[in-house]
């Protein structure tokens, strides 16, 4: 069995969960989430707990069954306390500017780059090099932030570009003569 899926899932007060033959619901107060099963992972609460199990010796199933066993865990953590990425801003004139589900940015090419984010995911902008984009999904805010991100990477001399807030850029060293 997955070493990942021997692991049990602990439900926070708020958070109730559904299940269904081929479908889990997990609601909570920050919003409902559903996850299809296959029929190779069998999903069992005891308590205030969610267990996975692989229904049979298959590679396939134990594998699944972990990955069953973290997508649980990360509907859990996300309804119930949201998930959360933090983008900087670092170069001269570089700026961000949120207006309702789009973030107009100034990165250094001779036009704006307008990003419109998708449903789901909650954008702010602190300061004008900061963008802090919230959701339910952790995987929506992953892709969103590095799509934010593709724009203009971190250049590998100067730094420069948008980067996550606790990424540490490798600066390389100039020529010489």
């Amino acid at each position: 069995m997955s070493r990942v899926a021997k692991n049990p899932i602990a439900l926070p007060a708020g958070v109730e969960v559904t299940l269904a033959a081929n479908e889990v619901s997990i609601k909570g107060p920050l919003g409902t989430m559903k996850q299809a099963l296959t029929g190779d992972v069998a999903v069992q609460r005891e308590g205030e707990t969610l267990l996975c199990k692989a229904n049979n010796e298959s590679t396939k199933a134990d594998a699944m069954s972990g990955t069953i066993r973290a997508l649980l865990a990360n509907m859990v953590h996300g309804v119930s306390k949201g998930f959360e990425r933090k983008l900087t801003l670092v170069g001269v004139g570089y700026r961000a500017q949120a207006t309702g589900d789009t973030i107009n940015m100034t990165l250094g090419f001779s036009h704006p780059v307008v990003y419109k984010v998708p449903a789901g995911v909650a954008v702010s902008t602190p300061t004008q090099t900061e963008i802090v984009l919230k959701s339910t999904n952790k995987q929506q805010v992953g892709q969103v932030a590095a799509e934010i991100r593709a724009f203009r990477e971190p250049e590998p001399y100067k730094g420069k570009g948008v980067r996550y807030a606790e990424e540490v850029v490798k600066l390389k060293e100039t020529k010489k003569k």
